[in-house]
């Protein structure tokens, strides 16, 4: 599972053995939040805070074209 982003203690990870649609997993301490790269939508939340799974979503909207073009490189 590469990660392919750092930011404000966030980690963003592509797995390299996942499925569509595509989706990051962004963690911080131990929360996860899964979000949906067509729309940013949060798929799953585990052990993170509301705030933080905000801050997740708009980390992954600011870099949505880069993280789209990562999950293509990562699964064709």
């Amino acid at each position: 599972m590469p990660t392919i982003f750092r930011q404000d203690g966030f980690a963003v990870m592509i797995y390299t053995d996942d499925h569509l649609p595509a989706h990051v997993h962004v963690w911080k301490a131990e929360g996860e939040a899964v979000i949906n790269l067509d729309d940013a939508s949060i798929r799953e939340i585990n052990d993170m805070g509301r705030r933080d799974a905000r801050q997740a979503v708009r980390v992954v909207e600011e870099n949505q074209d880069s993280f789209l073009q990562r999950w293509g490189e990562i699964h064709g």
